[in-house]
């Protein structure tokens, strides 16, 4: 657009964009942490950046309430509106499951749940009550999908690494357990490579169930439906995802799972001014339909949402300047996951034909694809280097679970002491 055409604000709660399919590898110590994140100033530079929430639309009057990180709320005056809240984890009231649950959606529970691993191994190697050894060497992890095996598959195999520096730990002594209410993992790259990975889990020592559910897991007490029981003390939760629940506050016309409903050209349905894209959307499979689906939808990945955003991108500045609107199109070209290092499944779409791969080839290409469709070159080149240097260097096997509490330390160490406390009360009451 020309200069002074317009104004772009993004309103976000966080100051960084995530690329969510390497979280695992982040998980896993693959991939640093900081490298999987963008942050939003550096790379828009000619957008404004509010860190908040938008907790109302107005859209007769146009005008949006902004709740800040600190201070009063306001209003944000647009004229043309973008939806990308993306999604957050769809959960069930499980009892126990809010305060024992460790979910994979962002950078910090990728970190959370790598110090909380190794810990458990610290755990472990350090006490000689066989129960509380059992608990924290047991990792449940509930969703087949791609989140929940790629999770799996890296966390295992950087806990095997880790525990060849334990002496009393080794890959025997822990119990890695994967639920699915599915009849199959890894639905997403075709029944063939999902037998193939949950064979090759298997092979590694992972408990498969499928076709069940975990009914509770209060005080790390799991019980499935199937009636197994465990403890454990660690329970990851990768079973799907929702639109972010804010949405029912906007006013938007919402689907039935609570999508924001547009049209192929991603204009949210009865408006002229809002668009919406990315896992908030309920955006009509044009060419599905076209090869004879009957309401098909794009699904909720980064394939079709890094696709969406560019169409969205023009269809606003059409939009402005009085242009016709353009329809988003894309077949699925195919799904790639790894599930650990050297491992992997790929099932690449060329025309009619369907390509499976599998084993080192198949995370090469996951690896591949997901490297280049990391936004920016300087986040592209550091994931890069990563890979470089751990061909060469041993994983990080460090735990920093203090990261959680960084002031816990300082707080004991400055608290005032129960004796010289206590005399302060003293000389209170006396002075009273």
């Amino acid at each position: 657009m020309r200069y002074g055409e317009a104004t772009v604000t993004v309103v976000d709660p966080r100051s960084y964009m995530t690329y969510q399919p390497f979280l695992p590898e982040a998980a896993a110590g693959s991939i640093s942490p900081r490298h999987v994140v963008v942050p939003l100033r550096r790379v828009l530079p000619k957008a404004e950046v509010l860190t908040g929430r938008v907790t109302t639309i107005d859209q007769d009057r146009k005008v949006a309430t902004i709740a800040p990180l600190v201070g009063e709320s306001y209003e944000l005056p647009f004229d043309y509106l973008v939806i990308a809240l993306g999604a957050v984890s769809r959960t069930f009231p499980i009892p126990g499951l809010a305060e024992q649950g460790i979910g994979m959606k962002g950078i910090e529970e990728s970190i959370g749940l790598r110090n909380h691993v190794l810990e458990q191994l610290d755990k472990a190697d350090s006490t000689t009550d066989e129960e509380i050894r059992r608990k924290a060497l047991t990792f449940v992890f509930v969703g087949g999908g791609f989140a929940g095996a790629e999770t799996i598959g890296e966390v295992e195999d950087m806990a095997r690494d880790a525990a060849k520096y334990y002496k009393n730990v080794s890959r025997e002594d822990m119990r890695f357990i994967l639920v699915d209410a599915a009849d199959k993992i890894l639905p997403e790259v075709g029944p063939k490579l999902g037998v193939y990975g949950k064979e090759h889990l298997e092979s590694r020592g992972v408990e498969i169930y499928l076709s069940t559910s975990m009914d509770s897991c209060v005080g790390g007490h799991v019980v499935l439906k199937n009636g197994l029981e465990v403890d454990s003390d660690t329970i990851v939760w990768t079973a799907g995802v929702k639109p972010n629940p804010a949405l029912a506050r906007f006013g938007l016309p919402l689907g039935p799972r609570g999508h924001v409903d547009t049209a192929p050209t991603l204009q949210v349905q009865g408006t002229d001014y809002i668009w919406a894209a990315g896992d908030n959307a309920q955006v009509p499979d044009v060419a599905a339909r076209k090869a004879g689906v009957e309401n098909a939808w794009c699904p909720p990945n980064a394939q079709h949402a890094l696709r969406q955003a560019k169409v969205l991108g023009d269809n606003v500045v059409s939009g402005m300047r009085g242009f016709p609107q353009k329809e988003y199109s894309h077949a699925n070209k195919g799904a790639v996951a790894g599930l650990g290092l050297h491992k992997g499944v790929a099932m690449i779409v060329l025309g009619k034909t369907k390509i499976k791969v599998k084993g080192r080839l198949a995370w090469y290409m996951h690896r591949g694809y997901h490297g280049l469709a990391m936004p920016t070159w300087n986040r592209k080149i550091r994931i890069f280097a990563d890979w470089t240097l751990g061909m060469f260097l041993k994983r990080e096997v460090v735990s920093l679970g203090a990261m959680e509490n960084p002031r816990e330390e300082f707080y004991e160490a400055a608290k005032p002491a129960p004796v010289a406390a206590a005399k302060a009360d003293k000389t209170e009451a006396k002075a009273s």
